[in-house]
């Protein structure tokens, strides 16, 4: 079997965790982490750990009732030792950052794009992705472990008749990477050290039938050309495949 570094021609490079370029970090889903939530998972990408949590609401906000749709949405946020240095709570300033929406806006999108509203009926789901530790990749885990608490709660509603029981309130899996070129090498999953250093730096989103959500790709040195976009693609395409699999282990399908 041809492995995605021999296709894009990535060879054997190693990086400073002996990861391949198109390797994952070690990666931990446990699911129903939170005993409260109506669905929860705690992922972990390396050394990048997220909470996800999943909250089921009968009832639809006001610009959506009567229309018969269910709605779909997420906050992100960073403890205040995720990083090196300790950060002050966003609340304590009284204002949100612009990172912070930005992320929200777009794990909210990326789960909305797999959830049919309509045989969610008029219910709300509320995804909070809480980082615990941060070492690059946060936004992608958050997305990653977000749909497994998303899973869990919609057949938490399914199970309380809020869904109907023959309801594909879900149509496909969704899962998010990073990817980036360091030293003129693509590689796959950015640490830290990794991220900081990227000449071009890329954030992927796939479903499990491969198609994409959104692709947040940035030159931070030399432009990159179609032959790197590619490369980068398709490792982000075989980063999600894993990551997929890791999801249905941990949803038990």
């Amino acid at each position: 079997m041809t492995t995605i570094a021999e296709s894009t021609g990535l060879g054997s490079t190693k990086r400073a965790d002996g990861r391949a370029a198109d390797q994952l970090r070690p990666v931990t889903i446990e699911r129903g982490w939170s005993a409260q939530a109506e669905g929860s998972a705690l992922i972990s990408f390396g050394s990048t750990k997220v909470l996800c949590t999943a909250s089921f609401t009968n009832g639809v906000p006001r610009w959506l009732t009567g229309k018969g749709k269910g709605w779909v949405t997420a906050e992100y946020g960073m403890l205040p030792r995720s990083t090196n240095d300790r950060m002050d709570r966003e609340a304590v300033k009284g204002k949100v950052g612009g990172r912070t929406h930005e992320i929200s806006r777009l794990i909210g999108r990326s789960l909305r794009a797999v959830v049919d509203m309509k045989a969610l009926g008029e219910n709300t789901i509320v995804l909070d992705c809480d980082v615990l530790q941060a070492d690059g990749g946060t936004r992608t885990a958050a997305i990653t472990g977000a749909y497994v608490a998303l899973a869990d709660a919609i057949e938490w509603g399914r199970a309380q008749g809020f869904i109907a029981k023959k309801a594909n309130a879900l149509k496909d899996s969704v899962s998010a990477v990073s990817v980036g070129i360091i030293d003129g090498t693509p590689l796959l999953d950015l640490a830290y050290v990794e991220d900081v250093r990227a000449e071009t730096d890329m954030n992927v989103v796939v479903t499990g039938s491969g198609h994409f959500v959104e692709v947040q790709g940035t030159a931070e040195g030399a432009p990159f050309d179609r032959a790197e976009l590619d490369a980068l693609l398709d490792l982000a395409v075989g980063g999600c495949r894993d990551l997929a699999a890791a999801q249905r282990a941990a949803l038990g399908a």
